[in-house]
């Protein structure tokens, strides 16, 4: 059971990637530092598939643009200006 464990998280570590924060800290700058880490990940998962010809541009541009919302609105709702 502890591999099967240690497999996932190290796939977990591979699939989503997580870079320490440099950054001046402050709660809201940690927080949006993971959004928008998430934001670029699946961003670049999108991209790939678009790529691969998995996606038609125009749903690629479509979801991209949903994250980008997403992202606003974390910004906005962080009060990060």
């Amino acid at each position: 059971m502890q591999q099967e464990s240690n497999f996932l998280s190290e796939l977990c570590d591979f699939l989503y990637p997580r870079n320490s924060y440099y950054g001046q800290f402050q709660p809201e700058y940690l927080a949006f530092n993971a959004t928008l880490q998430e934001f670029s990940q699946r961003v670049s998962y999108i991209c790939d598939l678009q790529t691969g010809g998995k996606l038609s541009p125009e749903e690629a541009y479509h979801q991209i643009h949903l994250l980008w919302k997403q992202l606003k609105r974390s910004k906005k709702e962080l009060k990060i200006k």
